[in-house]
């Protein structure tokens, strides 16, 4: 049966200055972007701050994330993430709303992203130059809409009943690429956000229809943690299982680590993004053996880190240990004052609890 929805063609994002180059859409795995929570506006060569951004960009990149997106408020943000960029290969997008010339200050150093809409970036011949500047250094481009930020016109339907939200967000996004295509730029993805998940999903239902532009999916202002992870899921599960989204951001009321962490277990149980650690862990009851919950938060990005493709078990005690842990290439369980260290179900090691982390870190040095 033919799919509904048209296949996306390929954006390159990219390539240069050292950067690492990134196809999007087509075939290609599906990317986990993340958006930086702080301002940028006093990073400098050889700054203490550039040194700890960059630390922070490494941590992200070991935990999964292929691309992220930084606000660019005013001039010294822009020449912020030019010095940021020309450190790391991760590309890095520069968020921009009204002022194309923050656009083309990103785009005179390495910067190999932009966002804007067309819309609020004022008169065609501004769009123009930022085009133009992406076509010279092979930049691309990043298309945003949201509910918050309709035309006129199509809100107005929207208030009328004549049009559902959803299908306004899709129009709006028609609109600003065909900006783009009028100008013979075909390199840029298109985003369409709600807070709704039932919005955000037919919003890019309605636009694959007849684009094949790729989508960059994700439910805006999700919400905190918890929230922000169920409707981001579910968003993500229905689209990406109809072949729709080919870059993904969870947006959270939290650290961008948990965002990364999220999109890419989400890629990982849709079948779409392989290899890694898988960490099974219980939850903890009232037969209170091992701190599960303290050794998973110390241990967690350390293992999702690892360049390994393997299945770490930690349990609470011996009920849920070597038995229901027994697939695991490396498992830890404990009772009372010992811990026990399995392998593919077969205890290896029994320990104080007190050294569980050295052993731990131990066996998994040998994996």
């Amino acid at each position: 049966m033919a799919s509904l929805f048209k296949s996306p063609r390929v954006v390159t994002v990219g390539g240069a200055n050292g950067i690492r180059k990134i196809f999007v859409g087509g075939d290609n795995p599906v990317t986990v972007q993340t958006m930086w929570k702080d301002g940028i506006t006093d990073v400098t060569e050889g700054s203490d701050k550039l040194q700890d951004i960059l630390k922070k960009i490494n941590n992200l990149k070991s935990l999964g994330c292929d691309i992220i997106r930084f606000a660019v408020p005013d001039m010294e943000s822009a020449r912020g993430l030019c010095v940021i960029q020309s450190h790391t290969d991760v590309p890095l997008v520069a968020d921009i709303h009204f002022d194309y010339k923050l656009a083309l200050e990103c785009l005179k150093g390495p910067v190999p992203v932009i966002r804007i809409n067309p819309g609020n970036i004022g008169s065609e011949d501004r769009v123009k130059a930022v085009v133009d500047a992406c076509k010279d250094k092979n930049a691309a481009i990043r298309i945003g809409v949201n509910t918050g930020s309709l035309p006129k016109d199509l809100e107005e339907k929207v208030i009328d009943g004549s049009i559902s939200r959803a299908k306004a967000l899709a129009e709006t996004a028609l609109r600003e690429a065909a900006v783009f295509e009028k100008l013979g730029f075909t390199n840029y993805v298109v985003s369409m956000k709600a807070s709704s998940v039932d919005e955000t999903i037919e919003a890019n239902e309605e636009f694959a229809k007849v684009s094949d532009v790729p989508l960059h999916i994700g439910v805006t202002e999700a919400g905190p943690l918890i929230t922000g992870i169920v409707k981001s899921t579910m968003a993500f599960t229905h689209l990406l299982k109809e072949g729709i989204g080919s870059t993904i951001r969870v947006s959270l009321s939290s650290a961008p680590e948990n965002e990364v962490i999220t999109g890419r277990e989400i890629l990982h149980e849709c079948g779409l993004r392989k290899g890694g650690v898988t960490i099974v862990s219980c939850p903890r009851c009232g037969r209170l053996g091992f701190d599960v919950h303290s050794f998973v938060n110390r241990w967690q990005n350390r293992l999702l880190a690892m360049d390994k493709e393997v299945t770490i078990a930690i349990m609470g005690c011996v009920v849920n240990g070597p038995g229901e842990g027994k697939h695991a290439d490396l498992g830890i369980a404990g009772g009372k004052d010992k811990c026990i260290i399995f392998k593919k179900g077969k205890i290896v090691r029994t320990i104080d609890a007190k050294d569980a982390d050295n052993v731990f870190g131990e066996e998994l040095e040998s994996l």
